[in-house]
């Protein structure tokens, strides 16, 4: 890269604070009294772009002098494949025509030829900067968006293939946009279960919550479906301590300003922020098994969450894996309704099959068992819920 002799530069008004991601040391280096001062710059290869997190970065700065060819062309395809990249600004002397074909398929990149002067570097950054600014964001939920949180009275309980499975059932509901977020950190499990990859890490969002909108959801969340996104972790057994108690509401509010159903599943040990986002769902679900001991879990779980949002959302419970008895101790939903002092919601069949073909296939039971059913008993708990009125919208009326 060359960048022609002048007076030393201020840096580029509008970048202070802004992330950009070098690839290349001479590029890095203008941060150093140069066009770049003012914003963190990261220094990385082209080898480890793919390890790097893109929903963090404002630009992607190149400089194509700095690496062979196979190395270029690979980070540039790996640019094109990311959902939602930042703008892409690629500047050197010998730039092939192909590698330039493939940059330009991005929305948002442009290539600077050298030697070029440090006007010309600012005013191809403020370009790109000001035409992703102006983007249109997806558009957001033509009314009021609704909540649902589900959380497991034991482990194992099946909570998060409910989720999985309820998240789905209203993708179905005139063209509504879902998102399952798990926010189980550490070891979720609804990634694995739909056979795509967890991309949410909220320890990169800790200093600067702010910085978590529509276009990071995107690019951060999994497509299942054309209306049902995924949000989740990869596992880190260090997921809970590094997501901050302000960068997950942040994330909550945002998924509620896109998204016409959110779901969340929910760790059941408390965390910093547990009722807080709790507080604003309209349905908390708590997933039980019919056995004695994940009743009394439930009840007690259920009795904890209540007291603690000083009744203002009455947890409901989900009896889950219900079986023709003929033989055997289980007790029956009647019986079950009687150890945890209420009524349950609903009850959702035992289909282990299906649930496990589902699984090691990735995706949810209706997609590959459609007449299980948990499809039918999860359908008829879906619409039910949805026949009644969001209990945010009923406390505001009040």
């Amino acid at each position: 890269m060359a960048l022609s002799k002048s007076k030393p530069q201020a840096g580029i008004p509008g970048l202070t604070g802004r992330r950009i991601l070098a690839l290349g040391a001479a590029v890095a280096a203008l941060a150093e009294g140069g066009p770049l001062a003012g914003a963190e710059v990261s220094s990385v290869s082209v080898d480890a772009l793919e390890g790097v997190s893109l929903a963090t970065c404002d630009l992607v700065l190149i400089d194509a002098d700095a690496w062979d060819a196979a190395a270029l062309t690979a980070s540039v395809k790996a640019l094109v494949a990311a959902k939602a990249p930042p703008p892409v600004l690629m500047v050197g002397g010998s730039l092939p025509a192909s590698l330039v074909r493939d940059l330009l398929r991005l929305e948002h990149a442009d290539i600077l030829e050298a030697p070029f002067a440090p006007d010309q570097l600012t005013s191809a950054i403020q370009a790109l900067l000001a035409g992703m600014a102006a983007a249109p964001a997806p558009a957001g939920p033509a009314s009021g968006s609704r909540c649902w949180a589900v959380m497991g009275a034991v482990g194992g309980a099946g909570a998060t293939t409910l989720a999985i499975e309820m998240a789905h059932a209203l993708s179905t509901r005139d063209k509504a946009r879902v998102c399952l977020i798990d926010l189980n950190l550490a070891d979720g499990a609804a990634a694995a279960y739909l056979g795509v990859n967890g991309a949410l890490r909220l320890s990169d969002f800790a200093a600067a919550p702010e910085r978590i909108d529509t276009a990071v959801l995107q690019a951060l969340s999994a497509a299942v479906s054309p209306s049902f996104d995924l949000l989740a972790a990869p596992r880190d057994p260090t997921g809970f301590d590094l997501a901050t108690h302000d960068a997950v509401l942040r994330l909550l509010e945002v998924a509620c300003e896109t998204y016409d159903w959110v779901i969340l599943d929910m760790p059941r040990h408390r965390r910093a922020w547990s009722l807080e986002a709790l507080s604003g769902c309209d349905e908390i679900l708590v997933i039980s098994e019919l056995t004695v001991p994940a009743l009394l879990a439930a009840r007690s779980l259920s009795d904890e969450v209540e007291h603690a949002l000083s009744g203002a959302a009455q947890p409901r419970i989900v009896l889950n894996r219900l079986a023709s008895r003929v033989f055997g101790p289980a007790p029956s939903m009647t019986e079950a309704e009687r150890a945890l002092q209420r009524k349950a919601v609903a009850g959702v069949s035992s289909d282990w099959e299906a649930a496990a073909a589902s699984a090691n296939l990735g995706g949810p039971v209706a997609q590959h068992r459609p007449k299980s059913k948990i499809v039918k008993d999860v359908q008829v708990l879906v619409e039910k819920l949805v026949a009644e009125p969001a209990r945010r919208d009923a406390a505001r009326a009040a």
